[in-house]
């Protein structure tokens, strides 16, 4: 059983059956690349993305002191959140299906894929407040991805937010690149993007952008959220 964690001047090493210092040194890399963009760390949020990733190790980051976890499964994150903590933040990040909401809606505290109009539909119903959420943008145009094409992301945004849901800021998986720094124009289109409609939309601010190998780059660009995975648990399981 995870237990909860202790006062940060004490804080737990965490299961000695994970080692833990590859999420260290994603902390690490992450604190080079804000001080180098003129950023403070504390601006960006680690969420370590633990698709695959069994209970346990996930429990052992936990008790490190982690709380930000990402999954792109709706099954297996309803089946985690169950078993985990209650005070782990929850970040669905991948496709989810308008009639698998209720599957994960309670336990999620940010949605960062709200691609469409009718997951914005199903995002409202159920019991209370709906969580807030990222717009995903498709910003490389890709047949393959999800997300909203560029010219109809305002429409999006107008109608979640109709619908009462809070949209917090935006998000983009960009095309797979031959290096990291192929990202970067991706970045700056969605950093873009989220200044074309800040004005009329002030509590757009966020970006959700930047993961194993481009988390880098993401921060350079402004990310407030990186979804960091492989490069801290190492290979799914």
């Amino acid at each position: 059983m995870v237990q909860p964690p202790q006062r940060r001047d004490q804080e737990s090493d965490g299961d000695p059956g994970m080692d833990v210092s590859q999420y260290e040194d994603v902390r690490r890399r992450s604190r080079v690349a804000a001080k180098q963009a003129g950023r403070e760390l504390s601006s960006i949020t680690l969420v370590a993305v633990s698709k695959g990733q069994g209970i346990d190790a996930i429990g052992a980051l936990y008790d490190h002191g982690h709380r930000d976890f990402g999954e792109n499964r709706a099954q297996e994150m309803s089946e985690k959140s169950a078993a985990l903590p209650s005070d782990i933040r929850w970040h669905f990040v991948g496709s989810l299906q308008s009639n698998k909401v209720r599957m994960v809606r309670q336990s999620t505290f940010l949605l960062h894929s709200l691609d469409r109009k009718s997951l914005a539909t199903a995002w409202v119903k159920g019991i209370g407040k709906p969580p807030p959420a990222m717009v995903q943008v498709n910003v490389g145009l890709e047949d393959q991805k999800g997300g909203v094409a560029p010219a109809d992301l305002l429409h999006l945004v107008e109608a979640a937010a109709g619908f009462g849901i809070e949209i917090q800021g935006l998000m983009a998986i960009p095309p797979v690149g031959k290096a990291p720094e192929d990202s970067r124009a991706y970045f700056g289109k969605l950093r873009e993007l989220r200044d074309g409609i800040i004005t009329d939309h002030p509590g757009i601010k966020q970006l959700s952008m930047g993961m194993t190998d481009d988390f880098e780059i993401g921060i350079a660009e402004g990310a407030s959220f990186i979804r960091v995975g492989r490069a801290i648990f190492g290979p799914r399981h």
